[in-house]
């Protein structure tokens, strides 16, 4: 399933430089370009309001977006730099490339966790921890995965989950390069203090002897 791509709507700029820049600026909005592809590069206006909450979003550069712009073609892009005011670090430029199906970029896809009714682990009061709960792929632009998914059925307290053991979509592959843990299951709390207790003693007793 192919992950749901979010809008971002902007206005053609039809004055160029600084002094359009300023004026937009002023209007509240947030001067930027869209270029790469085929077709010539596209000076743009953003709401600084709408362009600031996906901002503090957060990963706005790993984000790809569904660019909309009156009288033209929606077109998939995304952000390769943002400008920003050297003393109220706010944005004051923002660039944006085209991107065609077949480019390979890099998102975060979130991770899926299921089969919690089969896991013994989480059925003795085990606590899953979702060390990764998004993971960093290399995707291809027309088919980017709604999700990854973990199946946590036999898994029992202790065990641990790593990338090699979620099945990727073809042609996606993690931007790390080694094994790394996905999630956990953890024993409850109290086992755990349980578990220390027993251990302080044993020291104890080993230091007394």
């Amino acid at each position: 399933m192919a992950k749901e791509i979010p809008d971002l709507v902007a206005l053609e700029r039809t004055g160029t430089g600084k002094g359009a820049a300023r004026q937009a600026r002023r209007a509240g909005m947030v001067p930027g370009i869209v270029f790469g592809g085929d077709t010539d590069p596209v000076p743009i206006n953003i709401p600084f309001n709408a362009l600031f909450a996906k901002l503090k979003a957060g990963r706005f550069k790993a984000t790809l977006f569904n660019m909309k712009i009156e009288g033209h073609d929606d077109v998939r892009v995304i952000c390769r730099d943002v400008q920003r005011d050297v003393v109220k670090d706010l944005p004051t430029h923002v660039d944006f490339m085209r991107l065609r199906r077949t480019t390979k970029i890099n998102l975060f896809i979130p991770v899926e966790f299921i089969g919690d009714e089969n896991c013994p682990g989480l059925r003795k009061g085990g606590v899953l921890n979702a060390v990764r709960p998004e993971v960093e792929l290399v995707v291809t632009a027309g088919d980017i995965p709604d999700h990854l998914t973990v199946d946590l059925s036999g898994l029992d307290i202790g065990d641990t989950i790593t990338i090699s053991a979620i099945t990727l979509p073809e042609g996606t592959k993690p931007t790390i390069d080694r094994d790394f843990v996905i999630a956990n299951i953890s024993a409850p709390s109290g086992l755990r203090s349980a578990g220390e207790d027993a251990e302080d003693a044993g020291e104890d007793e080993a230091a007394e002897a």
